[in-house]
């Protein structure tokens, strides 16, 4: 066969049609997005001798995955009557849903060993009964509205996700025009600045864009969008998108680009896929209520996850003819990825770090170093000045409690503003556990907002959380999430029981006062000076947050009534570093020289213009890397 990159369609059908078993009656070979897909009528075959299809694989370097072909799928009721018959009562299982674009059936259940069987005996029992390929997920403790939309959604679009995998896999595998080069990549946003993150990587044959975002705290839209008015950027030539991690600063212009005919896929982890939706979703909501003409709609939300691929940390994934594509944990958030691009076949290799955490949380791991290779860095500098430097996470943790106890033995309240994913559910974990330790004043604890949808996404995935949250939900039975200390506020009419009522602590969003139920909340508070406001994360420059972080000592406000009153700033203010899921200027350093292997270039981006130029000019004299601080619209070129 010729060279992998040279080899059409019609020879890689024709060869693994002459390499797999008769019996197995293969019906058609698809391209199923960055897959090959093998549609047969025994699918069991191919599984059981699956020491085939990874020689195939070796051979032709792409993915492989089995479907069955739908002429031998049972119906959906009669296939679920089925499996609960085969598994075992045991398991429990807690939903059967069905996935038909790609044969599969997604089992969830309370003990998913018991689903597998022996050596996934009850697994092969499945597919030899149904033809229906099993994908078997743990029930979450803590059951999350927006998987399940999404889910419900898919299946009844389930036709159309097929055309899109079809047309994103003949787009990934289409014959190179030209050979490999000319690497550029333009910041189309988020460079000396935080926000908007949007670069574009260009090789001769390739556009993929590395986030989309939106800055919260821009005053007007030149600024608070990436520039996707340049000419450098066409929709229409857009190859990707790949998003690093679900916070609107990477992700909240996304679905705008589907309004404006983008058909293409966009890559991230599963937990990114889940959490990003909601966060957009709201996002047009708090729009709405502010009486703002949003930029995109629900419907272009819809059509973001209609064309969205998740991927596993670790899979190397074709998403372009000369591009492949590896996520890494980052460490910042639940599923948050370093991005890793592999150009031509060896040519040049991106790392882009999003946000990351060099350091393990109570929430999460550390940010991965090591990369099979890593010639140019782009880094976020978000805490990369150089009096950026942040506590330890148990002086910052007795630094809350410290803070918290005061408050609470005065009779007060405490408010910490925490957007919905991450910072939230690392203060839940805190709060928990200083409380069952007896170090923190025991206390109702109200979550308000998107934290309790938010949270049941994280419980959905724990292979994606720190060691001991996932061996305490996973095998000890106890899902810290659920702590006798939480009371979910479920309705806006509770609010005024709660101000009214005892020393308490309140954790609402969003986590820079641009909106939602905190501000309802910091109205009532802020003018006594037993309460205190606690702020917990990263307040970007133009916020409400930030401003009464610096000591602003009047609100305009709009009350119930729909008029403008005066709100005085007379309650406590408190800033409490070392909870970010940010690197601090020392971590950030020691990251870039830790990665191995060790990159040639380093792009400083994602900080105010000090930090990032701070940091680019302290790795070139220290470390001799050669670095680039650029602006946004600059393009600069790797190779």
């Amino acid at each position: 066969m010729k060279n992998s990159k040279d080899k059409t369609k019609i020879e890689i059908s024709q060869y693994v049609l002459e390499h797999v078993p008769k019996e197995a009656q293969v019906t058609r070979v698809e391209y199923e997005g960055p897959r090959l897909a093998l549609y047969t009528k025994r699918p069991e075959i191919l599984i059981e001798q699956s020491n085939i299809i990874a020689d195939i694989v070796n051979l032709i370097r792409k993915r492989i995955v089995i479907r069955s072909d739908p002429s031998v799928r049972l119906p959906e009721k009669e296939a679920e009557k089925i499996i609960r018959e085969i598994a075992y009562p045991e398991a429990e299982i807690a939903s059967i849903n069905f996935d038909p674009s790609l044969g599969e059936v997604i089992i969830e259940a309370k003990k998913p060993g018991l689903v597998i069987g022996k050596n996934g005996a009850v697994l092969q029992e499945i597919i030899k009964k149904t033809r229906w390929r099993p994908r078997i997920l743990r029930s979450p403790p803590i059951p999350s509205k927006i998987v399940t939309h999404m889910r419900h959604f898919l299946h009844a679009e389930s036709k159309e996700r097929e055309r899109i995998l079809r047309t994103v896999g003949e787009r990934i595998f289409r014959p190179l025009i030209m050979e490999i080069g000319d690497i550029r990549i333009t910041a189309l946003g988020g460079a000396m600045e935080v926000g908007r993150s949007a670069f574009l990587v260009q090789t001769r044959e390739s556009r993929v864009l590395l986030d989309c975002g939106i800055n919260p705290g821009a005053a007007s839209r030149i600024d608070a969008f990436p520039r996707l008015d340049v000419p450098e950027f066409d929709v229409e030539a857009l190859d990707a998108v790949v998003i690093s991690h679900s916070h609107l600063d990477h992700c909240g212009l996304l679905p705008f680009l589907y309004k404006y005919g983008y058909d293409g896929p966009v890559y991230c982890s599963a937990p990114t896929s889940n959490l990003m939706t909601l966060l957009q979703l709201d996002y047009l909501d708090v729009l709405s209520k502010q009486g703002v003409i949003p930029p995109y709609d629900q419907k272009d939300v819809r059509e973001c996850v209609l064309h969205t691929i998740p991927l596993r940390y670790g899979i190397v994934t074709d998403i372009a003819p000369d591009i492949r594509l590896t996520l890494h944990n980052a460490g910042h958030i639940l599923g948050s990825s370093i991005i890793h691009l592999h150009i031509g076949e060896g040519l040049h290799n991106i790392v882009y770090t999003g946000d990351y955490k060099f350091g393990k949380t109570m929430l999460l791991e550390s940010a991965v170093t090591e990369f099979p290779r890593s010639e140019t860095v782009i880094t976020e500098t978000t805490y990369g000045g150089p009096q950026d430097i942040m506590p330890s996470r148990v002086q910052a943790e007795q630094n809350l409690t410290n803070v918290i106890n005061e408050t609470l033995e005065n009779n007060g309240k405490v408010l910490i503003p925490v957007p919905a994913v991450g910072r939230a559910q690392e203060i839940m974990l805190i709060i928990d556990g200083s409380m069952r330790r007896g170090m923190m004043k025991e206390a109702p604890v109200y979550i308000e907002g998107m934290i309790s949808e938010a949270t049941a996404i994280h419980t959905a995935y724990p292979e994606y959380l720190a060691r001991d949250v996932k061996k305490s939900i996973l095998h000890e039975g106890v899902n810290p999430f659920q702590s006798e200390y939480f009371t979910i506020v479920e309705h806006p009419s509770v609010r005024e029981e709660i101000v009214e009522g005892e020393p308490c602590i309140i954790l609402a969003t969003s986590g820079m006062l641009e909106g939602g139920p905190v501000i309802e909340y910091f109205k009532r508070l802020a003018s006594d000076k037993r309460n205190t406001i606690i702020f917990v994360s990263y307040q970007i420059e133009g916020t409400l947050g930030r401003r009464i972080q610096r000591g602003l000592e009047e609100v305009s406000m709009m009350n119930s009534e729909g008029k403008i009153e005066i709100v005085k700033v007379k309650l406590r203010i408190e800033s409490i570093e070392g909870f970010s899921g940010h690197s601090d200027r020392k971590q950030v350093i020691n990251y870039i020289t830790r990665i191995a292997p060790r990159p040639e270039r380093i792009i400083t981006v994602h900080g105010e213009k000090a930090k990032c130029v701070g940091v680019a000019a302290h790795l070139a004299k220290k470390y001799k890397f050669q670095t680039w601080a650029p602006k946004v619209l600059e393009t600069i070129r790797l190779q």
